[in-house]
């Protein structure tokens, strides 16, 4: 410890005596560690970290799929289930002390305090099961959590409300506790406030801020409720094990229970049933770990941030290589120095570990203000990620695992970046140190350092080329054709209507709220969707007339939209009309289907007057198709456009069947509305929002922005992924051209005499600046051939997150070698006009 200590004291004064090297090293190692110090916080906290509830690891999550849709269907690796199904198989589980199960995805619900003439607040929702917080082990900050006891059809209605909610929407008000409040416009009892940090069961932007029983389910939703539908898929579950028990072969029972529901239970129409039996060899239920909760954001987010992880570990080792191209000058400017420790009697074992020891001080203080830095660019990657969020529970601040992370990257850098120059700093020639030799060209002592050089060159051209096709992917996602038109239209999001509306009072609703929107100054069309492009996506199986049972990839998008949304949107009709007033509830149910949706189901015949139904064959006169429009992206606009239909919002169809009935009910509530406007939106929003406020108070406005600004929010994790990627690669191509520059000026040192032997001889300046332009090129064209292979083989890795852009661009990699060339010129032509300036008299002194 004496000597360690002494090590250490004598670092310290090394790099005091240094303070210039001492900067720079820190500064460059911060910003290396901090950028891979940020990253691995986000994987730690979105792909690692626990919930925040009592013992994680006794959680599990029955299924672990991802795939459904409220109107069911095979899922193969299931994961979400309807109410009977969870009930059914809460009843197969004994060893769970609690199986709860709880919405996918939440909801939007319009709430308003008591009985006040505010207007509603859209809070965002979850129905969960009585037992919900007992699972977790989660108490209520103040008040009450919900009890199993609220969970019944009986019990007077109750939620919970999010601490941030409380505190941001309410401002911390303790009389909420106990208050009524209208949500959806039925009177609900505030039980208890969820304590702080408590997010629910799934990390995701903008987490639930009210929760309430799964039994009020109906209440809120009224005819669109799904609690008793066998065949809707809108729940997931998890459970906790109880002490001692096992979940080996619970997979295989909850599988069986699942394919014997499926066949006799679910709910399927009977002319179904030959399609379910013949897919249930892959329909499997598996019980996985849920001390993380359900993983979505791991999922959406997993690939990017492993991506951006990459890139700052080469960032870092650019930036290791750049602090051993200082520490290699450093050593062989003190050469006479560390031969007279040795002529003293100092041992290399000596020199080795305190060079060591200054490497590893120097990281350590680097990794320090690595952490500073780490704090910030974690707050950055968040806000250019989830911009458009408005909540993200995600903590900036740096965890223990995240400290112990930076702390053990900064030993692991001293180490790397500090055993070369410590190891030649020990094995110079020390009889020759000390005469001064500064004459031989062929003095090895600059190798190592060019080698260096070559490594950051490659791996900084690696890091251009993977930020220009992450660049070009971006804009190609951003430029391509939607098939609609986003100039001068507002999107306008919003709840639904309450579930108390009927069908003649949703009609009405609507043709006053199309009409007072299209009487706003300034506003040329107005028009009204049940969802937007990106917002949402309902999809059905598509039964045209004559083609007998569908298959289960007979699939297509709907939206129900009224009179105008297509010429509102810009959407092209190419044959036959678009949707009419005329298109009532007194005239025959039409459609307009999209040029997809007539290849896949008609097969280049012309559709106009065919028939189709959805679901069920026995309804394939339904719809008679009056129009086809262009394509359109409503969904991944990663993918071709889906085969779509636009059913008027003014006509319900007439369904026997009780689900089906449903289904159409549901259909008529609007999540969405678009306007065209001429001019500029100025003041456009606020006159919307009074518009909805004065038609109804309990119409909530989630959101109004252009048409553009929601297109490019689909596209927030490519844009912070391409941003971040393309400053790294700037970052990295600084360090480069730094270590090109310490190389170069270096080497431009240590040939003086040699240069000056030149010049005595008749060499002239350009002579010289060639020499060492040639030298220093020479290091950049070797790491540029090692550099674009291995660019090509990186592109295909990432090709996935690349949209219309092939694993290597031409474009791409010449303008990162131009960039690199241009970086390395001015680099090197600083110390090259310095050695053509060289006094030859001057020089021969040198020695």
């Amino acid at each position: 410890m004496q000597t360690l200590r002494q090590d250490i004291s004598y670092a310290l004064r090394q790099l005091r005596l240094s303070p210039v090297f001492a900067l720079t090293a820190m500064l460059t190692l911060a910003l290396g560690i901090g950028a891979t110090t940020a990253i691995f916080s986000l994987i730690h906290s979105v792909m690692l970290k626990s919930l925040p509830v009592v013992d994680p690891s006794s959680l599990y999550r029955i299924g672990d799929g991802n795939d459904c849709c409220d109107e069911g269907g095979p899922q193969d690796n299931w994961g979400m289930y309807s109410y009977p199904l969870y009930l059914r198989l809460k009843a197969a589980t004994p060893e769970f002390e609690q199986l709860a199960a709880f919405q996918s995805g939440g909801a939007q619900f319009s709430v308003r305090r008591g009985q006040s003439d505010h207007v509603a607040k859209p809070l965002r929702g979850e129905f969960v099961t009585g037992n919900y917080f007992a699972t977790f082990g989660i108490l209520a900050f103040a008040g009450r959590t919900i009890m199993p006891s609220d969970d019944q059809g009986s019990a007077p209605p109750v939620a919970m409300l999010s601490y941030r909610a409380w505190q941001q929407q309410y401002g911390s008000d303790p009389s909420v506790i106990g208050s009524t409040f209208i949500v959806e416009g039925h009177p609900v009892t505030i039980a208890g406030i969820a304590p702080a940090g408590f997010f629910g069961e799934t990390l995701r932007s903008n987490p639930p801020e009210l929760w309430l029983p799964l039994q009020q389910e109906p209440l809120v939703n009224g005819q669109n409720t799904l609690l008793r539908q066998s065949i809707s898929a809108w729940l997931r579950v998890i459970g906790r094990l109880k002490p001692g028990a096992s979940t080996a072969g619970i997979d295989s029972r909850l599988t069986g229970i699942l394919r014997q529901w499926m066949v006799h239970d679910s709910g399927y129409p009977a002319e179904f049933i030959p399609l379910i039996q013949k897919s249930l060899p892959t329909q499997n239920i598996k019980i996985v770990p849920g001390g993380a909760g359900v993983a979505d954001m791991k999922a959406d987010y997993g690939d990017s941030l492993h991506i951006l992880l990459t890139v700052c570990c080469l960032v870092l080792l650019i930036a290791c290589a750049n602090i051993a191209n200082l520490l290699l000058a450093r050593s062989a400017a003190r050469r006479s120095q560390t031969s007279v420790r040795l002529a003293l009697g100092a041992s290399r074992r000596q020199l080795i570990r305190q060079s060591l020891t200054e490497s590893i001080v120097l990281s350590v203080l680097g990794g320090i203000a690595g952490v500073a830095v780490a704090y910030l660019g974690v707050k950055i990657i968040v806000v250019l990620a989830f911009h458009s969020a408005h909540d993200v529970p995600i903590d900036a601040t740096p965890s223990l695992p995240v400290l112990a992370f930076a702390f053990g990257l900064s030993l692991l850098t001293g180490v790397l970046f500090g055993t070369a120059p410590a190891w030649f700093s020990s094995h110079g020639n020390a009889a020759e140190a000390l005469r001064g030799v500064n004459r031989s060209t062929r003095d090895s002592a600059t190798l190592p350092q060019k080698i260096l050089v070559v490594v950051q060159a490659t791996l900084s051209i690696v890091l251009l080329a993977g930020a220009g096709l992450l660049a070009r992917s971006l804009h190609n996602l951003e430029h391509q054709g939607f098939g609609f038109e986003t100039d001068h239209r507002l999107s306008i999001v919003m709840n639904s209507p309450p579930a108390t509306y009927t069908e003649p009072q949703l009609d009405a609703l609507y043709r006053e709220l199309q009409a007072r929107l299209a009487q706003i100054p300034g506003v040329a069309h107005a028009a009204l969707a049940v969802y937007t492009p990106f917002i949402n996506q309902w999809g059905e199986l598509i039964v045209p007339e004559g083609h007998g049972t569908p298959q289960m990839d007979d699939s297509a998008s709907w939206d129900r939209v009224s009179a105008g949304y297509l010429e509102t949107m810009g959407q092209p009709i190419l044959r036959g009309r678009t949707i009419l007033d005329e298109d009532s509830g007194n005239t025959r149910n039409v459609a307009v289907v999209n040029e997809a949706f007539a290849k896949k189901f008609f097969h280049g015949q012309d559709p106009i007057g065919k028939h189709f139904g959805l679901d069920m064959t026995e309804y394939n006169k339904t719809f008679e198709i009056v129009g086809v429009v262009g394509d359109a992206k409503y969904a991944n606009p990663r993918r071709p456009a889906r085969p779509m239909l636009f059913a008027p919002l003014a006509q319900h169809a007439k369904y026997d069947q009780p689900d089906m009935a449903a289904t159409d009910h549901r259909s008529h509530y609007i999540t969405g509305a678009v306007v065209q406007f001429s001019g500029s939106a100025l003041g456009l929003e606020s006159l919307i929002r009074k518009a909805f406020s004065e038609i109804d108070p309990n119409l909530t406005i989630i959101n109004i922005q252009t048409m553009q600004e929601q297109v490019e929010t689909d596209f927030d994790q490519e844009r912070a992924v391409a941003q971040l990627t393309g400053l790294f690669g700037l970052l990295a191509l600084v360090l480069a051209a730094v270590g090109l520059y310490g190389v170069t000026a270096y080497t431009v040192e240590r040939r003086t005499s040699e240069i000056g032997v030149r010049m005595a001889l008749g060499a002239n300046r350009s002579n010289v600046v060639r020499l060492v332009l040639r030298g220093a090129f020479m290091q950049i064209l070797i790491g540029l051939m090692i550099g674009i292979p291995v660019s090509i083989a990186c592109g295909r890795l990432i090709a996935a997150q690349l949209y219309q852009v092939k694993s290597w661009d031409p474009l791409v990699l010449t303008a990162s070698v131009i960039a690199l060339g241009i970086c390395a010129l001015v680099a090197s032509i600083i110390p090259a006009q310095r050695a053509a300036s060289i006094n030859p008299v001057d020089a021969l002194r040198t020695e």
